[in-house]
């Protein structure tokens, strides 16, 4: 829940990071596109299927893929495929592609040159990140805060197949009060009613997938109090925002903010209650309204973990997903930065907190919806572990991590599960996720819109990669 985001040498500011989009944009020069290749007929014979549903696998299914969408999923001896490429999925599960719900991509970066704050784009440091999102298994992101010119051009490319990369959904920049978390240059700033009207309308002439506001004063580990939007104008902005068919979300770390933006008719919530233990009669308000909210709880964790447990990035997706230069830099000097940071240990108290705050609303039958605030691939699969080790079942793991991401977009009818009809984003596995997150890193092959993904030709930071399934 804290927003500085310190993934290397940089410090970048992500729920702010679309405040100057509208300063001066330099270029820096970035590799061709990959173009993605068309889409065959699949056929993944009796394997065990993870719906997405939260249940147990289905033993013994096949799957047909034909274009992007799934055209039959049946019991293997019910099966009638069509021609195709047929792949053996004995001793092997199928999930959903997971579903990464709260992302602030890197390669956005904000410099000050001749005076003026400036915007470098760094198009081939996102594409990377963007690569190490599929080599981990993420077929969809939502990036809750950006530089609107550097995501919404990514977004762009994914979706006409120019670019290689999970699904793009994106916020572009953030709107808000003036001087409220998030504001500044760059941000759609909203003063009062009927006046925000001209500046949502110009915000929502780039066509965000959803419209994320912030609710924060802060006052919170140490951070200095702030005005913050006031809750009469949310409401407004809310209904004004669903009137022209766009999804809200609302960055809030409090109780009291969240039940604010829910009464305001917020549709999600970016964050969890952070701040303290939830109460139960908030408890019981998330379970009776089903308001999806995203877990973010490893961001606080990121700091400790770093300055405890360097060793964790020399797992494989993280040095696939890095250079070697960047684990040297936060396994060194970023390390020593964050150990000796009150910070560090602050957010290190509360993360428990959060953690049970967030099972107790799953169990009351709120919808828990998997994100970071991070901006690689591999924080998915901490996300999920920071789940189990709350107290959640792993199988629920998988469907926050899948099917509720969907949920959160509004895109349930086309995302999130393997069902006749969907889009075909999915994950092949050698272990079973349900049993222990741990297995949904044991990945056999990525299909992202019906299409196996080549890892060879991932431009990940780490260096180039074998393909996993010829």
């Amino acid at each position: 829940m804290n927003h500085e985001i310190r993934t290397g040498p940089r410090r970048w500011d992500a729920c702010a990071a679309g405040r100057v989009a509208a300063l001066l944009a330099v270029a820096v020069l970035a590799p061709p596109s990959i173009a993605v290749a068309a889409a065959e007929t699949l056929v993944i014979e009796h394997v065990a299927l993870v719906d997405g549903h939260g249940g147990s696998p289905q033993p013994d299914m096949t799957v047909v893929i034909e274009g992007n969408r799934y055209t039959q999923v049946v019991p293997s001896a019910l099966a009638r495929p069509p021609a195709g490429r047929r792949i053996d999925g004995r001793g092997r599960w199928l999930m959903p592609g997971l579903m990464d719900m709260h992302v602030h991509l890197r390669g956005g970066t904000e410099i000050t040159k001749d005076g003026l704050r400036q915007v470098a784009q760094n198009r081939q440091e996102g594409v990377a990140a963007l690569h190490s999102y599929l080599y981990s298994g993420v077929t969809s992101i939502y990036d809750a805060g950006n530089f609107p010119d550097y995501i919404f051009e990514l977004r762009e490319a994914e979706r006409s197949a120019k670019l290689l990369a999970p699904r793009i959904f994106a916020t572009g920049g953030l709107a808000t009060y003036p001087g409220s978390h998030g504001s500044g240059p760059g941000s759609t700033e909203l003063r009062s009613w009927p006046e925000a009207m001209a500046a949502l309308d110009a915000h929502f002439a780039r066509r965000p997938d959803v419209l994320k506001l912030t609710l924060e004063e802060r006052g919170w580990g140490a951070r200095p109090l702030i005005p913050h939007l006031p809750t009469d104008l949310l409401e407004k902005v809310v209904e004004y925002a669903n009137d022209h068919g766009v999804r809200t979300t609302v960055h809030v770390s409090s109780e009291l903010r969240a039940r604010q933006a829910i009464f305001a008719g917020i549709d999600t919530l970016a964050h969890p209650v952070i701040q303290g233990p939830a109460s139960d009669s908030f408890v019981k308000l998330m379970g009776a309204k089903r308001i999806p909210f995203v877990s973010t709880l490893t961001i606080g964790e990121n700091y400790s973990r770093l300055a405890e447990h360097p060793e964790y990035l020399d797992q494989p997706l993280y040095r696939a997903s890095l250079s070697a230069a960047e684990i040297r830099s936060l396994q060194g000097e970023k390390r020593k930065e964050w150990q000796d940071s009150r910070w560090t240990w602050w957010m290190k108290l509360m993360t428990p907190v959060a953690q049970e705050n967030v099972r107790k609303l799953h169990e009351a039958g709120a919808i828990v919806v998997l994100g970071t605030d991070q901006t690689l691939g591999p924080a998915t699969h901490r996300e999920m572990e920071l789940l189990a080790a709350a107290g959640i079942p792993a199988a629920a793991i998988v469907r926050m991590a899948t099917l509720n991401g969907a949920v959160f977009l509004g895109r349930e009818l086309d995302l999130g599960s393997i069902e006749v009809g969907k889009l075909a984003d999915a994950v092949l596995l050698t272990a079973d996720p349900t049993q222990n997150v741990e297995n949904a890193k044991a990945i056999a092959a990525v299909i992202k819109d019906g299409r196996i993904v080549d890892e060879s030709a991932l431009q990940l930071a780490g260096g180039p990669v074998p393909r996993r399934l010829r």
